[in-house]
Parts: structure tokens; C-alpha cells; sequence
């Protein structure tokens, strides 16, 4: 993602996908998405159609965010959020760090039992993308109602351990894949702003150079429809 101009990703190495919330109903009759968390990036949404709300919870407790055509909401690392589909909801998502959500930067809210080690947690996750679409989204519904689950009882939870036992748990998840996720933002994020210090220093001293290598970009989804945490998903191709 870094060429003599610099670095040549989205800007601020960011990734986009454009989601269609799920309007299937959890057992709260709420109709939405998967509650889960991400331990390294910030998430915003831009609404693009419908109406809806997201869910979230964190140690400041719980709110709930209208969203509608025009609002823009995000959100910091640790934030465990819900989306909610009151009426065909439609969002175009950016994520920090682009990479790193594609490589598993998000941990869903399933109940304790499900998240003692990665090999229980990817068995009650892990989408068959080899099965017909029928089966994907059993499985994906499956594991959003566990998901809520979980979630339902941080969120009735007496007191701050239920939740400070849910980041641990979180984090030993995702410690055995750390390296790989740092050498991403190496060639992501920390590419880019990298890039730009390189620009201004080369400004300080009256060089412009780098401007004659300026480029114009464009891309198309790479897959559409996806089953993903909160809904159907059109994704571009992200770093490698």
C-alpha cells in the first residue's frame, strides 16, 4: 500500500463496506444485528437509508443512538454495540485500521462458556462459505441470538465484573494473532500517517516533488452480500 507517492490507500487507512442491517428478530423480539466488540478500532457509521438505532454498551454504561438518513455516529475500541433495523436500516461503515477488522478485530458478546479458548470460539462463529447461502444464514443467525445472549446478561449485569470479565476474556482470544495484526498496521495505518510526515518534511524544505507523482484511484466491491456480524455486507478488497 506504499509507493514512491506514498501511502495509496483509502484515506487515513481506513477500510469501507456498505452494510444492509439484518431485519431477522432476536428472542427480545429486537430486530438487528450481532452485538460483538472490536479491541483495536474505532468504527463509524454513515447512514444511508431506513432507520434504526445502535445499542451500546461500555463502562459508562448503556445508550441507545437513533440513527437515520445523515447521521454519522462512532465509536471507540471497547465499545460492545448492537445494531437495531426499525426500517430497511442502510449504513456505509468506515473502519480504523484497515486490516485489522478483516483479520478478526471484533469479539462477539457469546456467553462465558463459548469464549474459554479460540478453538470453542471459532467453532460458534466460523461461517461455512463453501455451504449454500441457506446454511450461511442459519449459521449466521445462530450465532447473533447466541451473541444476544450474551449480551443480555452483560447488560442486566449487577456491578462492573461481568463486563471486566468479557474484556479479558476478549483479549486472550485475540493475543495469539497480535503479530500478524501489527505487521497490518504497519502496512496500513501507521503507513499513512507516515506517508504524510514524510510529505510535510519534504514541504519544510521548499521540495514539492512529491506532487508530480500524484495518482487517481478507483474500485468496486469485491464480493457482495456477505453474511457478516450485522448484516448483509458489500465489501472492497483490503490490505493483504
Amino acid at each position: 500500500m506504499v509507493s514512491g507517492g506514498g501511502f495509496t490507500g483509502l484515506p487515513g487507512g481506513v477500510a469501507v463496506s456498505h452494510l444492509a442491517v439484518y431485519d431477522w428478530p432476536a428472542a427480545d423480539g429486537v430486530r438487528g444485528g450481532t452485538p460483538h466488540m472490536h479491541l483495536t478500532c474505532s468504527e463509524a457509521y454513515v447512514v444511508t437509508g431506513g432507520r434504526g438505532a445502535v445499542q451500546t454498551l461500555t463502562t459508562s454504561g448503556y445508550e441507545v443512538t437513533p440513527l437515520v438518513p445523515g447521521t454519522v455516529a462512532w465509536f471507540t475500541p471497547g465499545t460492545i454495540h448492537r445494531l437495531v433495523n426499525e426500517e430497511d436500516l442502510r449504513i456505509t461503515v468506515l473502519m480504523q485500521n484497515s486490516g485489522l477488522p478483516e483479520a478478526g478485530d471484533a469479539v462477539l458478546t457469546l456467553p462465558p462458556r463459548y469464549l474459554a479458548d479460540p478453538g470453542t470460539y471459532a467453532a460458534a462463529t466460523a461461517i461455512p462459505l463453501d455451504a449454500p447461502e441457506e446454511e450461511q444464514a442459519r449459521v449466521a443467525r445462530a450465532r447473533r441470538d447466541l451473541a444476544v445472549e450474551g449480551y443480555r446478561a452483560l447488560r442486566d449485569a449487577d456491578g462492573p465484573e461481568a463486563l471486566a470479565a468479557f474484556h479479558r476474556a476478549a483479549a486472550a482470544l485475540v493475543r495469539p494473532r497480535l503479530a500478524e495484526w501489527r505487521e497490518r498496521w504497519r502496512r496500513g495505518a501507521e503507513a499513512a500517517a507516515t506517508a504524510t510526515g514524510e510529505q510535510l518534511d519534504r514541504l519544510e524544505k521548499a521540495d514539492a516533488g512529491h506532487l508530480a507523482e500524484a495518482a487517481v484511484r478507483a474500485e468496486q466491491p469485491s464480493a457482495h452480500g456477505k453474511f457478516g456480524m450485522c448484516g448483509r455486507l458489500d465489501v472492497y478488497s483490503g490490505p493483504a
